[in-house]
């Protein structure tokens, strides 16, 4: 079993290719939601303005939201006018990594009409083209 020195507290992560296709997505909760239609990452900050804007427009008529998706892999980034070499950077931010067919967002939305309304603003916030599935 090997020791891991105490230097090295967390491991910095590689970026990878996201290549493959997700199969069998199909609405579990809601009536709508929001399906990536390419490949790509996501950050936190996209994530949150998507559920701010879906929230929004269903929260007054009792609709509900739930996010299927999580930024849970850490990206390093060295601080500006550093010279090149002596390692790799700190932790900056986390992504989520998206794979094409994977379901984002899905909402529950008593109002058809509120319910695309709301999906279609949050599919606004995302810098990935997406679909807009419905049960």
């Amino acid at each position: 079993m090997a020791v891991i020195p105490k230097r090295f507290k967390f491991k910095k992560y590689f970026k990878g290719k996201i290549r493959n296709e997700v199969k069998n997505t199909t609405l579990n909760f809601g009536d709508y939601g929001i399906k990536a239609n390419e490949s790509g990452r996501l950050t936190p900050k996209q994530i949150e303005s998507t559920r701010r804007a879906i929230k929004k427009i269903i929260k007054p008529v009792g609709g509900i939201i739930r996010i299927k998706i999580r930024a849970y892999l850490p990206v390093t980034a060295k601080p500006v006018a550093v010279r090149m070499g002596r390692g790799k950077g700190k932790v900056a931010f986390s992504i989520a990594p998206v794979k094409k067919g994977m379901l984002l967002f899905e909402i529950y939305c008593p109002i058809k009409d509120v319910a695309l309304k709301a999906i279609r603003q949050g599919a606004f916030r995302l810098p990935i083209q997406t679909l807009i599935i419905k049960k």
